[in-house]
Protein backbone atom coordinates (compact mmCIF):
# COMPACT_ATOMS: atom_id res chain seq x y z
CA UNK A 1 0.00 0.00 0.00
CA UNK A 2 2.87 2.58 0.93
CA UNK A 3 4.00 2.54 -3.32
CA UNK A 4 0.66 3.26 -3.90
CA UNK A 5 0.45 6.32 -1.64
CA UNK A 6 3.91 7.62 -2.56
CA UNK A 7 2.91 6.99 -6.53
CA UNK A 8 -0.95 9.02 -5.54
CA UNK A 9 1.48 11.79 -3.92
CA UNK A 10 4.09 12.09 -6.84
CA UNK A 11 1.11 12.46 -9.26
CA UNK A 12 -0.52 15.45 -7.18
CA UNK A 13 2.65 16.73 -6.82
CA UNK A 14 3.22 16.72 -10.51
CA UNK A 15 0.29 18.32 -11.19
CA UNK A 16 0.56 21.29 -9.23
CA UNK A 17 3.97 22.02 -10.53
CA UNK A 18 2.52 21.69 -14.12
CA UNK A 19 -0.67 23.87 -12.55
CA UNK A 20 1.37 26.72 -11.15
CA UNK A 21 3.63 26.38 -14.25
CA UNK A 22 0.87 27.16 -16.46
CA UNK A 23 -0.72 29.77 -14.02
CA UNK A 24 2.99 31.85 -13.97
CA UNK A 25 3.13 31.22 -17.85
CA UNK A 26 -0.40 33.03 -18.30
CA UNK A 27 0.78 36.31 -16.40
CA UNK A 28 4.26 36.44 -17.96
CA UNK A 29 2.57 35.94 -21.53
CA UNK A 30 1.51 39.37 -22.73
CA UNK A 31 4.89 41.30 -21.69
CA UNK A 32 6.76 38.79 -23.62
CA UNK A 33 4.80 38.92 -26.61
CA UNK A 34 5.05 42.81 -26.05
CA UNK A 35 8.73 42.49 -25.94
CA UNK A 36 9.13 40.17 -28.95
CA UNK A 37 8.21 43.50 -31.04
CA UNK A 38 10.82 45.61 -29.73
CA UNK A 39 14.20 43.90 -31.21
CA UNK A 40 17.20 42.97 -28.67
CA UNK A 41 16.26 45.05 -26.09
CA UNK A 42 12.68 43.48 -25.80
CA UNK A 43 14.40 40.33 -26.31
CA UNK A 44 16.41 40.65 -23.09
CA UNK A 45 13.78 41.68 -21.42
CA UNK A 46 12.11 38.58 -22.13
CA UNK A 47 14.64 36.66 -20.74
CA UNK A 48 14.80 38.80 -17.36
CA UNK A 49 10.77 37.79 -17.40
CA UNK A 50 11.18 34.23 -18.17
CA UNK A 51 13.89 34.26 -15.00
CA UNK A 52 11.61 36.14 -12.75
CA UNK A 53 8.91 32.94 -14.23
CA UNK A 54 11.48 29.84 -13.36
CA UNK A 55 12.66 31.41 -10.15
CA UNK A 56 9.06 31.58 -8.62
CA UNK A 57 8.19 28.09 -10.31
CA UNK A 58 11.60 26.80 -8.26
CA UNK A 59 10.33 28.18 -5.01
CA UNK A 60 7.02 27.50 -5.02
CA UNK A 61 7.73 23.62 -6.12
CA UNK A 62 10.47 23.05 -3.79
CA UNK A 63 13.66 22.83 -6.36
CA UNK A 64 16.65 24.39 -4.81
CA UNK A 65 19.00 26.39 -7.44
CA UNK A 66 22.74 26.14 -6.80
CA UNK A 67 25.36 27.76 -8.60
CA UNK A 68 29.49 26.53 -8.57
CA UNK A 69 32.05 27.97 -10.29
CA UNK A 70 35.25 26.89 -10.54
CA UNK A 71 36.96 30.05 -12.19
CA UNK A 72 35.66 33.36 -11.60
CA UNK A 73 32.64 34.14 -14.31
CA UNK A 74 33.47 37.56 -16.19
CA UNK A 75 30.07 38.62 -16.94
CA UNK A 76 30.93 41.23 -19.01
CA UNK A 77 32.41 38.76 -21.64
CA UNK A 78 30.52 37.09 -24.59
CA UNK A 79 30.50 33.55 -24.63
CA UNK A 80 29.33 30.86 -26.51
CA UNK A 81 27.67 28.67 -23.57
CA UNK A 82 27.48 24.73 -24.13
CA UNK A 83 26.02 22.05 -21.21
CA UNK A 84 24.98 18.84 -21.45
CA UNK A 85 21.30 18.29 -21.80
CA UNK A 86 19.08 15.20 -20.18
CA UNK A 87 16.18 16.40 -19.14
CA UNK A 88 13.28 19.03 -19.94
CA UNK A 89 14.04 21.01 -16.43
CA UNK A 90 17.42 22.06 -18.27
CA UNK A 91 15.76 24.90 -19.91
CA UNK A 92 14.93 26.87 -16.59
CA UNK A 93 18.57 27.21 -15.34
CA UNK A 94 19.94 28.40 -18.26
CA UNK A 95 17.92 31.74 -17.96
CA UNK A 96 18.41 31.72 -14.10
CA UNK A 97 22.34 31.16 -14.51
CA UNK A 98 22.35 34.08 -17.30
CA UNK A 99 24.86 36.77 -16.35
CA UNK A 100 24.70 38.42 -19.48
CA UNK A 101 22.50 39.38 -22.36
CA UNK A 102 21.96 35.65 -23.99
CA UNK A 103 19.91 33.87 -26.78
CA UNK A 104 19.81 30.22 -26.87
CA UNK A 105 19.23 27.61 -29.48
CA UNK A 106 16.11 25.21 -29.25
CA UNK A 107 14.78 22.97 -31.19
CA UNK A 108 11.61 24.15 -33.88
CA UNK A 109 9.28 20.77 -32.57
CA UNK A 110 8.80 23.18 -29.24
CA UNK A 111 6.40 25.58 -30.82
CA UNK A 112 3.94 23.65 -31.49
CA UNK A 113 3.24 23.48 -27.86
CA UNK A 114 -0.26 26.01 -26.96
CA UNK A 115 1.05 29.61 -25.91
CA UNK A 116 4.26 27.98 -24.52
CA UNK A 117 5.54 27.85 -28.07
CA UNK A 118 4.60 31.19 -28.92
CA UNK A 119 6.74 32.07 -25.89
CA UNK A 120 9.68 29.87 -26.58
CA UNK A 121 9.31 31.35 -30.75
CA UNK A 122 10.07 34.85 -29.07
CA UNK A 123 12.71 33.51 -26.51
CA UNK A 124 15.07 31.37 -28.78
CA UNK A 125 16.53 30.85 -32.21
CA UNK A 126 14.79 27.97 -33.68
CA UNK A 127 16.86 25.05 -35.27
CA UNK A 128 15.02 23.52 -38.06
CA UNK A 129 16.81 20.24 -38.76
CA UNK A 130 15.15 18.86 -41.55
CA UNK A 131 17.15 20.34 -44.24
CA UNK A 132 20.39 21.89 -44.84
CA UNK A 133 19.50 25.28 -45.46
CA UNK A 134 16.78 25.70 -42.46
CA UNK A 135 20.11 24.66 -40.23
CA UNK A 136 21.97 27.12 -42.47
CA UNK A 137 19.52 29.61 -41.61
CA UNK A 138 19.95 28.86 -37.91
CA UNK A 139 24.05 29.46 -38.26
CA UNK A 140 23.26 32.90 -39.58
CA UNK A 141 20.95 33.90 -37.05
CA UNK A 142 23.67 32.52 -34.29
CA UNK A 143 26.24 34.28 -35.73
CA UNK A 144 24.26 37.83 -36.22
CA UNK A 145 23.55 37.20 -32.40
CA UNK A 146 26.99 36.97 -31.59
CA UNK A 147 28.01 39.97 -33.70
CA UNK A 148 24.98 42.08 -31.62
CA UNK A 149 26.86 41.15 -28.75
CA UNK A 150 25.06 39.09 -27.36
CA UNK A 151 25.86 35.19 -25.95
CA UNK A 152 24.81 32.27 -27.51
CA UNK A 153 23.80 28.83 -25.13
CA UNK A 154 23.64 26.07 -27.02
CA UNK A 155 23.39 21.95 -26.48
CA UNK A 156 26.20 20.67 -28.39
CA UNK A 157 24.60 17.00 -27.81
CA UNK A 158 21.97 18.27 -29.96
CA UNK A 159 19.10 16.09 -27.81
CA UNK A 160 18.64 14.61 -25.10
CA UNK A 161 21.81 11.80 -23.90
CA UNK A 162 19.37 8.62 -23.19
CA UNK A 163 22.68 6.62 -22.93
CA UNK A 164 24.43 5.06 -19.87
CA UNK A 165 27.59 7.58 -20.37
CA UNK A 166 27.84 11.38 -19.22
CA UNK A 167 27.35 12.67 -22.45
CA UNK A 168 26.76 12.07 -25.99
CA UNK A 169 28.96 12.75 -29.02
CA UNK A 170 29.34 16.64 -29.69
CA UNK A 171 27.59 18.34 -32.93
CA UNK A 172 30.02 20.47 -34.59
CA UNK A 173 27.54 23.64 -34.67
CA UNK A 174 28.80 25.56 -31.37
CA UNK A 175 32.55 25.02 -32.02
CA UNK A 176 32.18 26.15 -35.34
CA UNK A 177 30.58 29.26 -34.37
CA UNK A 178 33.31 30.05 -31.80
CA UNK A 179 35.89 29.96 -34.02
CA UNK A 180 34.27 32.01 -37.13
CA UNK A 181 33.45 34.92 -34.30
CA UNK A 182 36.26 33.90 -32.33
CA UNK A 183 34.07 34.12 -28.93
CA UNK A 184 35.52 31.81 -26.35
CA UNK A 185 33.65 28.98 -24.83
CA UNK A 186 31.99 28.70 -21.42
CA UNK A 187 30.81 24.62 -20.68
CA UNK A 188 28.59 24.55 -17.78
CA UNK A 189 27.25 21.29 -16.56
CA UNK A 190 23.57 20.43 -15.28
CA UNK A 191 24.16 18.32 -12.35
CA UNK A 192 20.55 17.49 -11.14
CA UNK A 193 18.14 17.85 -13.84
CA UNK A 194 18.03 13.96 -14.31
CA UNK A 195 17.53 13.38 -11.40
CA UNK A 196 14.45 16.34 -10.41
CA UNK A 197 12.94 15.14 -13.89
CA UNK A 198 13.67 12.37 -15.79
CA UNK A 199 13.19 12.83 -19.35
CA UNK A 200 10.78 9.54 -19.45
CA UNK A 201 8.09 11.85 -18.59
CA UNK A 202 6.28 14.62 -17.35
CA UNK A 203 5.28 13.03 -14.32
CA UNK A 204 8.57 11.88 -12.72
CA UNK A 205 9.17 15.58 -11.29
CA UNK A 206 10.59 15.66 -7.65
CA UNK A 207 11.82 18.49 -5.31
CA UNK A 208 15.21 19.08 -4.05
CA UNK A 209 18.64 20.62 -5.01
CA UNK A 210 19.33 21.71 -8.74
CA UNK A 211 22.81 22.50 -9.43
CA UNK A 212 24.64 24.44 -12.40
CA UNK A 213 28.85 24.38 -12.35
CA UNK A 214 30.05 26.96 -14.46
CA UNK A 215 33.74 25.26 -15.90
CA UNK A 216 36.83 27.20 -16.71
CA UNK A 217 36.63 29.13 -20.05
CA UNK A 218 38.15 27.75 -23.43
CA UNK A 219 40.28 30.01 -25.44
CA UNK A 220 39.66 30.20 -29.19
CA UNK A 221 41.62 32.71 -30.15
CA UNK A 222 43.68 32.04 -33.66
CA UNK A 223 41.95 29.22 -33.20
CA UNK A 224 40.83 27.82 -37.25
CA UNK A 225 38.42 25.48 -38.66
CA UNK A 226 40.95 22.57 -39.24
CA UNK A 227 41.58 22.62 -34.77
CA UNK A 228 37.50 22.69 -34.80
CA UNK A 229 38.18 18.57 -33.58
CA UNK A 230 40.64 18.93 -31.18
CA UNK A 231 38.52 22.22 -29.56
CA UNK A 232 35.24 19.72 -29.52
CA UNK A 233 37.13 16.82 -27.79
CA UNK A 234 38.63 19.15 -25.18
CA UNK A 235 35.27 20.78 -24.31
CA UNK A 236 34.06 17.25 -24.41
CA UNK A 237 36.39 15.89 -21.77
CA UNK A 238 36.17 18.97 -19.38
CA UNK A 239 32.25 18.38 -18.99
CA UNK A 240 32.86 14.56 -19.05
CA UNK A 241 35.50 14.51 -16.13
CA UNK A 242 33.50 17.40 -14.26
CA UNK A 243 30.18 15.31 -14.29
CA UNK A 244 31.81 12.25 -13.09
CA UNK A 245 33.34 14.35 -10.49
CA UNK A 246 30.51 16.15 -9.35
CA UNK A 247 27.87 12.64 -9.80
CA UNK A 248 30.22 11.04 -6.68
CA UNK A 249 30.05 12.41 -3.28
CA UNK A 250 32.63 15.22 -3.01
CA UNK A 251 34.27 18.41 -1.50
CA UNK A 252 32.73 21.50 -2.60
CA UNK A 253 35.18 23.45 -0.53
CA UNK A 254 37.57 24.43 -3.26
CA UNK A 255 34.51 25.99 -5.79
CA UNK A 256 33.17 29.82 -5.30
CA UNK A 257 29.27 29.04 -4.51
CA UNK A 258 26.94 32.21 -5.84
Amino acid sequence: MIPFFKKIIQIAYCIYALVVFIAIMFVAFPFIIVASFFGINGGNFIYKVCKLWASIWYVLVGIRHLEYFESPHDTSKQYIFVANHISYLDIPPIVITAKQPIRVLGKYEMVKIPIFGSIYRAAVILVDRRDAERRSKSVRQLKLAVNQGLSIFIFPEGTFNETNQPLKDFFDGAFRIAIETQTPIKPMLFIDTIDRLHYRGLFELTPGKNRVVYLHEVHVAGLTMAELPQLKQQVYNMMEDGLNRYKKPTNDASLQMS
